[in-house]
């Protein structure tokens, strides 16, 4: 460890600045629930210190103990010398209001479906209280399951991913939120081991990033299972497998929503036939699709 100039940082004020001078000089990349230094650094220090995460301005200048100072500067230098995503240190992620227990066994969660759930995907479900089949494929830590079970309180849930590490992250978190009787946890290939169930809503967030973009990927993410991430040359081997399961899948009626990265001109090409809609996410109208049973190719 990098020796620290402890005795001269005495408030969180002060660690809070030294944090965000660190991680600046050394040139993180940002990513996974912040994208800038003083986001990061804010929320380790808050979560480290067991400070509410909301309420930063309150603590500023409170003296840190001798105990606290060198535990915090020991995780801002893992933060540094290790890339470390922030998730991984903390052992949490946040979708919304939405809190998940992650480790190096699965994928940060960061899904713009989250963010569709919450709205409970309207304008496209009319009614949200009569969904009663959900299946949300690519699972990881079954954080997309957990919202979508909230957001429809009607639904049983079917979450499904090949990795049996993720599915054990996972398995936590269903506990967590006492979903067990709702939410069915399934390792498998996409639809391998659903036989002829049906479903009025399948999501799935799966591995979407094409050979060359592996190739360079920000350390952050080479921290991240391989698994989670790469989806053959171009991204959309996950995808394609998606689309042409899941008709037999849904009901007459059902929707498919998929996340796809930074695929959008790929994917029209590649199937420019289907009639894809675009939905309207924070960060732009072209990371998600929305696809009804009869729409699909």
């Amino acid at each position: 460890m990098t020796e620290q100039p402890s005795n001269e940082l005495i408030t969180l004020r002060d660690l809070l600045r030294f944090a965000v001078s660190r991680f600046n000089e050394a040139k993180l990349y940002f990513g996974h629930g912040s994208d800038n230094a003083w986001d990061e650094a804010a929320y380790l220090l808050l979560h480290h210190l067991h400070l509410p995460l909301d309420r930063l301005e309150p603590f500023l200048d409170a003296r840190l103990t001798s105990e606290e100072r060198g535990s915090a500067l020991r995780l801002i230098d893992r933060r540094v010398n290790e890339r470390l995503p922030a998730a991984y240190l903390s052992k949490e992620a946040w979708l919304g209001v939405h809190r998940f227990y992650v480790d190096e066994r699965v994928i940060v969660p960061r899904s713009f479906i989250a963010e569709l759930l919450h709205e409970r995907l309207a304008p496209w479900i009319d009614e949200p209280d009569e969904i009663g089949a959900v299946l949300d494929l690519c699972t990881g830590s079954g954080c997309l399951a957990i919202i979508a079970a909230h957001a429809f309180p009607a639904a049983r849930v079917d979450a499904v991913d090949l990795s049996a590490d993720a599915l054990a992250i996972a398995r936590r978190n269903v506990a967590d939120y006492e979903l067990g009787e709702r939410i069915r946890l399934l390792q498998g290939d996409l639809f391998s081991g659903l036989g002829g169930r049906r479903y009025d809503l399948i999501i799935a967030n799966p591995p979407y990033v094409g050979a060359a973009a592996m190739a360079s990927l920000p350390a952050e993410y080479r921290h991240e299972p391989e698994l989670a991430l790469a989806s053959g040359e171009d991204g959309l081997d996950l995808t394609r497998a998606i689309l042409g399961g899941a008709q037999q899948h849904l009901q007459p009626a059902g929707l498919l929503v998929v996340e796809i990265g930074h695929n959008r001109d790929a994917l029209e090409a590649a199937f420019p036939e289907t009639p894809f809609t675009w939905l309207d996410t924070s960060a732009g109208d072209q990371y998600v699709f929305l696809l009804h049973r009869d729409e699909l190719p």
